[in-house]
């Protein structure tokens, strides 16, 4: 089994991602923010890479069990019920409902990523949860990271090393790309205070300046749920574990 790590969606190719298993990991806020969603019962997330998409989409929904979340800049759309805080999608709120999300980078790496056979969300949340998932399917993977604004994103390369470094604990059989390598040397960096580091990276301070500081102690919280957003015909659901 052989990991590779991409540390941003620019650059690579849509159809790269056909028929691969790919692994998004957007810490600071989507992927934090889907399981959020999806561990309250949302029903589904429908993530989109275009403002004009999410409310084209929003239009042939049935009204009332459907919400518009996301960001643009890290603050909320105007016109959208949600942000992109996942303190926002409780249970009362998202139960039931089916959330049309649009994100200046996680939805995007989602819908670049639309064609792999296999599409799993993972943040710090839930990663042992994703670890011990492609340890099972025990295939080749790619982790799209999502970067901020077209740019390496620290949060998501740690993220992404601490898988890796999950996964070569429980397999012995794996391979590793030059990115994946330097992904597990970051994250040997920072293992000892992830809410540390995830204040200090860049975008992370620019949440915390936005008043989000309580998004940076969720975000930082290692396996607090087992939800995996799997993504098949154009929607994040929950997968069965």
């Amino acid at each position: 089994m052989k990991i590779h790590t991409i540390f941003s969606r620019v650059g690579v190719d849509e159809l790269y991602f056909t028929s691969r298993t790919t692994v998004v990991i957007d810490v600071l806020r989507a992927s934090t923010t889907i399981l959020a969603a999806l561990t309250n019962k949302a029903r589904e997330i429908i993530p989109v890479d275009s403002f004009e998409f999410a409310i084209k989409v929003s239009g042939s929904a049935f009204s009332g069990q459907t919400l518009l979340g996301g960001e643009r800049n890290s603050k909320k759309v105007d016109g959208f019920l949600l942000g992109n805080s996942p303190l926002e999608y409780s249970e009362e709120i998202v139960k039931g409902k089916s959330i049309i999300l649009y994100t200046s980078n996680g939805s995007k790496a989602i819908v670049k990523a639309r064609y792999s056979k296999n599409l799993f969300i993972c943040s710090f949340n839930n990663i042992e949860s994703i670890a011990n998932r492609l340890v099972e399917l025990n295939n080749d993977f790619t982790i799209l990271c999502a970067g901020a604004n077209k740019q390496f994103s620290l949060e998501d390369a740690v993220c992404a090393g601490n898988l890796i470094l999950l996964m070569k604990q429980k397999s012995s059989l794996l391979k590793f790309s030059d990115a994946s390598k330097a992904a597990m040397v970051l994250y040997g960096n920072y293992k000892k205070d992830i809410e540390n580091m995830l204040r200090n990276a860049c975008h992370g301070k620019e949440l915390i300046d936005l008043g989000f500081e309580e998004d940076i102690r969720f975000a930082s919280r290692i396996n607090s749920c087992f939800t995996i957003p799997y993504f098949k015909k154009g929607v994040l659901k929950s997968l069965a574990i």
